[in-house]
Formats: structure tokens, sequence, C-alpha cells
């Protein structure tokens, strides 16, 4: 589809930069703070007393980031313009008692997180990543990213009726990684991360820790037209908010405060201090109003007038399976951001929003698409009405169709991450 808008592939090298280099939502987050530091933001704490000055300031609890900027002659009762999205993917995370084993083989045990499609994870090389807490409180990220473990399918001599009857996954029993020979010993793996991480033995008293597919992002089809990789579902909407945040503060005098605000813990229902339904926004906005000087009633007028772009992947149109979806919206790649609606609120778009969010696209020259669930299929939910229902602010879910969504490593138009930047920095500048 045409745009006004010149195709940035710049942009998405970086996208897929940014997804390699974030296996984890405390990667992401991290990854995203250093984008904003370059940009000029600072980061404050919560246990800190809180200034009113202009500029660009962000918060890191977790997985989670909530980022603003504050211009020049910005009232207490200044409106927001917030980019919501969230920081986690479904994966396989690391057991507390993780050292087990069979019949000679040292495996990891891991739990299933989020509704992940559980076939992706086999036969893949895996890494593993994530958070260590150390005896002190403090925390080390770490990343091992190279073929450490592997999720090995049944051979088909031993299951003669997978093809004809499906294949059929056990949780528990099926999908344990195997990460070496010889037998099992307690503490490996914990001593295994404190060497690759640089510790010394003992120092680490906790971990969240998961596996992530070491394969990078690539260019795919014949044109390049295409992206495969992992963790879109979300970091694209990450990457594409941390760098429409950095754009609106490098303009002057935004007419509102623009906000990103990166959730951990979407996949799971977002019911935690660093997820969607938890305090972290209401709380960051609240504190930024009062440290500005204001009261309650600024509060009230500030929420009132402030608008949430809930953005996360969509279903792109699927070529074998396109009677799963509604005949009339067929979203496609490469053809724009899209705009998410259910009216029994499973996203939290209404006419209002609708118009909020054209005119963003038609500010920033990007096209834009429609997607609606068949009504014989349940619809998925995001942060959006979480954000909506929780803080009484307009919200409008919108993000970019993708194909196998929720696998180890998914699908989209090489396009579209720049389409979705430039409309997202539209909206933050208004």
């Amino acid at each position: 589809m045409s745009t006004s808008v010149r195709f940035d592939r710049g942009h998405t090298d970086d996208l897929m930069s940014f997804l390699a280099a974030s296996p984890s939502p405390y990667h992401a987050v991290a990854n995203a703070a250093a984008r904003l530091e370059k940009a000029g933001f600072r980061q404050v704490a919560e246990t800190d007393a809180w200034d009113g000055e202009a500029g660009g300031k962000y918060v890191l609890r977790g997985g989670a980031i909530i980022a603003w900027y504050v211009p020049e002659g910005a009232t207490p009762a200044t409106p927001y313009r917030i980019v919501g999205a969230h920081t986690d993917s479904p994966n396989l995370r690391v057991k507390p008692i993780p050292d087990t084993g069979s019949r000679g083989w040292r495996q990891i045990a891991v739990e299933v997180y989020g509704g992940t499609l559980l076939n992706t994870w086999l036969d893949r090389d895996l890494g593993l990543s994530g958070r260590l807490t150390l005896r002190d409180g403090s925390h080390r990220l770490v990343n091992v990213d190279r073929p450490l473990l592997r999720v090995p399918q049944l051979a088909v001599h031993l299951d003669r009726s997978v093809n004809a009857d499906g294949l059929k996954l056990d949780k528990q029993r099926h999908m344990t990684p195997i990460w070496g020979l010889g037998e099992v010993q307690e503490g490996d793996l914990l001593s295994f991360v404190e060497q690759e991480a640089g510790l010394t033995a003992g120092e680490v008293r906790g971990w969240d820790l998961m596996v992530h597919s070491v394969e990078p992002p690539a260019y795919l089809g014949r044109d390049r037209e295409l992206v495969a990789g992992p963790r879109m579902d979300n970091l694209l909407s990450v990457h594409a908010g941390t760098a429409a945040l950095a754009a609106a503060s490098a303009q002057d005098g935004p007419t509102c405060i623009p906000v990103l605000a990166a959730f951990d813990h979407e996949e799971n229902g977002s019911q935690s201090d660093t997820g969607a339904d938890g305090p972290l926004l209401g709380t960051v906005l609240e504190r930024s109003v009062f440290a500005r000087g204001g009261s309650y009633e600024d509060k009230a007028r500030a929420f009132a007038g402030t608008v949430c772009l809930s953005s996360d992947t969509g279903h792109a149109v699927h070529p074998n399976y396109s009677e799963r979806h509604e005949p009339g919206h067929h979203p496609m790649p490469n053809g724009g951001p899209i705009l998410k609606v259910n009216v029994n609120q499973r996203y939290a778009t209404d006419g209002g929003g609708r118009a909020v969010f054209a005119d963003a696209c038609e500010r920033a020259g990007v096209p834009w698409q429609s997607f609606v669930s068949h009504n014989s299929m349940p619809c998925g939910t995001t942060i959006g009405p979480i954000t909506a229902a929780r803080h009484g602010i307009t919200t409008v879910d919108i993000g970019v169709a993708i194909l196998s969504m929720h696998s180890a490593r998914e699908l989209c138009g090489a396009e579209d991450p720049h389409l979705l930047a430039a409309a997202l920095t539209a909206f933050l500048e208004d």
C-alpha cells in the first residue's frame, strides 16, 4: 500500500537489533532506558522526592518502565498522551528448583508462561536469560545467548500417528529442556549462571530466568518485505513507543505530556506490581502532577483530558486459515497499523478513540486498517480495557498485524514497525 511516509528500513533494522538484545522483559526495559538516556531522559527513583522540573524522566520497576516528558510551560492540569505496551512474551521459565533429569540426561525444570504455542519451542536452539538478585539486594542481568538447551521432539518412528492425529504435548512431561548428559547435581544451573554473570559462588539469592530462541531476527521473502523474529508480541510496540517518545521530546512545545508505559505480565493477566492492573502508572502520573504543585483537582482534570493508545500486536489474515477471520476485516502486513475493536470491551476502542487514532495517522501520512474478531471466535484482550477501567482514561487499542502470534518466532511486514512509530509520534506530539 502506498503511503506518504517513506519506508525507513533503518527503523526496522534497529527493531531487529532491539529484539535480539532483549531476550527478557528486564533486558527490554534496560535497552529502552538506554535509548531514552541518549535522548536526554534521566532515571528517577520511586523512593526519592520528585521535582517538577521540565524534561524527560523515567521509572524502572522490574520488567516495566514508565517514561514521560514534561515540556516547558506545562501546568499541573496538563493532560497526558500515553503509549501503552507490554514487555513480556509467552515462553518457558525456570522453576525454583531447576536441576532435574532422567535416564542419564541432565535437564532444566521449566514452567510454561502465558499462552505459548508449545510446539514452536521444540527442536529449537535455546539460550537462557533474565534477572539475578544478589545478596545485597541489587540486580544483575544475565544473557547466555548461545545454544544451551533444547526441547527434543519425539521421532515420528515412535509416534506414527502424529501427522494424522496431531501433536499432543503435555506441559509437565514433554516440555523439559535437555542441557547435557550425566548425573543430576543440585545447584548446577545456579553455579553455571553465576559464572556466566561473572559472580562469585553463592552471591545469587534469587532469580527470574527464562529460555529464548538464539536464532536472530531476519528479513524474509523474495523482496525482503517481511520480518521474522522473536517477541514481536509485544517488543515491537515497546520499540516503536520508545522511538516515538524520544522524537516527541525533541519537538518544541507539545501541548500534552507524552508518556511511554511498558508493563510486564500482560500475558498472564497484568495483575502484579509491574502489570497494567497494578498501581504503577497511576502513581507515576499522580506524582508528576503533585511534583508540579498540583492538587487532586488538577490530577482529575489532567486524567479527564488524557488519551492512551494501547499498542499491541494483532492478527493479520492467515492465507491458510482465512475462514478463522472476520470476512470483512482482513488486515495485511505493510498495510499500516490496525485499529482493534470489540463491542464487548475486550478492546477499549470506541468511536471517539477511532477519531483520535485516525487523526494521528492522517497527520503522520500513515495508512491504517481495522481489526475485529470473527463472531464465532473468542477475542483476545490487552492492557487497553484495564487502563481505561483502572484510571478512567480514554483508551484506544491499536497495533501491528502479525502472523504466528505467541510462537517462539513471529512474522510481520517490514514496513509496519516504522509506520506504527510514525503514527505514535504524531499522537504524542499533539
